[in-house]
């Protein structure tokens, strides 16, 4: 068995033990903890009953080396590069469920996330982990950056249409909604029931951290800089994003490319189901699941594009997606541990 380790102690770390569970080529061997040391990972997440009786050690990435061939960083931003390099060092490989890696620009690093890049020799090092798009290259990765959950529901639907030159590089509306467990577990009042219950709102407005990594990727794909606005929204849900992305279809381009182009790009892809006309994705159907679901209407009279995917923030938006690209940097088939169908209803 491959030995895997894992730092940190919130919902992605408990959800990397859950579909690791059903992993017959990799064992997780320990959790390295802050606020949990001494306690088993099944008293913080008594749902792990059975699963995981691993006691949380003290966060000391020391204590990894020789023991673990791959970690999961499952960590806050800020928190990973030190462990990283640390871990690199001594032929540990690494997936960063955090933002310390995803941006190449470490200005933007320092803008968005209001600290300094410790390493930012390291951005160019690591790998961007969307498999569907990167897949060759997170094969050969000692480091792999885990996308953000709200870049993964609007890059993936959008990324192959710009490659193709279908929609216009400009104008583009990413709106998003998502539950609050992606807030993390930690209290905060914002996420209180009574401030979440009963109502919607948006935040983070031309200022959330996910949008420059959301630019950065389509900018990627369409080989010059985008232009796109981004809004999150919260929802009271416990998981999930729903991301319906606008665009203008591009100069003599029939509106039936829109779908031909996904298809073509992803009709072989797993995880991800490009729905049939008329259907439009909802998250109940990828609920604790590692797919995303596209659906698509383009409006033959405005040239309008309309991409509406759903995906599950902890799984594919996170945990699931970490799996798959531990499966790649392993060598083992991608697919392993992440077959399941979504919970419903």
């Amino acid at each position: 068995m491959i030995k895997a380790g894992i730092i940190g102690d919130g919902y992605t770390a408990a959800e990397l033990i859950r579909i690791l569970a059903g992993h017959d080529e990799v064992e997780v061997v320990s959790v390295l903890s802050t606020e949990n040391v001494g306690r088993r990972m099944d008293q913080v997440f008594p749902h792990l009953t059975g699963f995981c009786s691993l006691e949380c050690e003290e966060s000391l990435p020391e204590k990894l080396i020789g023991r673990c061939q791959l970690v999961f960083l499952a960590l806050p931003h800020g928190l990973s590069v030190n462990i990283a390099l640390t871990l690199l060092k001594n032929g540990i490989k690494c997936v960063d469920l955090g933002a310390d890696f995803r941006l190449k620009d470490a200005s933007l690093y320092r803008e968005y996330y209001e600290l300094e890049h410790q390493a930012p020799q390291m951005l160019e090092q690591a790998v961007y982990g969307l498999p569907e798009i990167y897949r060759d290259k997170i094969r050969n990765a000692d480091l792999a950056a885990n996308p953000g959950c709200f870049p993964t529901g609007a890059i993936l639907p959008l990324v192959p249409l710009l490659k193709e030159g279908i929609i216009k590089p400009e104008g583009m509306v990413i709106d998003a909604k998502t539950g609050v467990s992606g807030a993390g577990r930690t209290a905060k009042f914002a996420s209180h029931f009574c401030e979440v219950n009963e109502g919607i709102k948006a935040y983070g407005v031309g200022t959330h951290r996910h949008g420059p990594e959301i630019r950065q990727e389509l900018s990627f794909a369409a080989g010059m800089m985008v232009d796109m606005i981004f809004t999150p929204h919260l929802v009271p849900m416990n998981r999930g994003i729903l991301s319906t992305c606008y665009a203008q279809l591009a100069a003599h381009v029939s509106p039936d490319s829109v779908r031909e182009a996904l298809e073509d790009w992803y009709g072989k892809e797993y995880f991800i189901r490009i729905l049939p006309p008329g259907t439009m994705p909802h998250t109940k159907w990828v609920y604790g699941s590692n797919f995303l679901d596209i659906g698509v209407y383009t409006d033959p009279r405005s040239g309008r594009v309309v991409l509406i995917s759903a995906l599950d923030n902890l799984t594919k938006g996170a945990s699931g997606q970490a799996v798959q690209n531990m499966n790649l940097m392993l060598g083992i088939d991608e697919k392993k541990a992440l077959m399941f169908a979504g919970v419903h209803p």
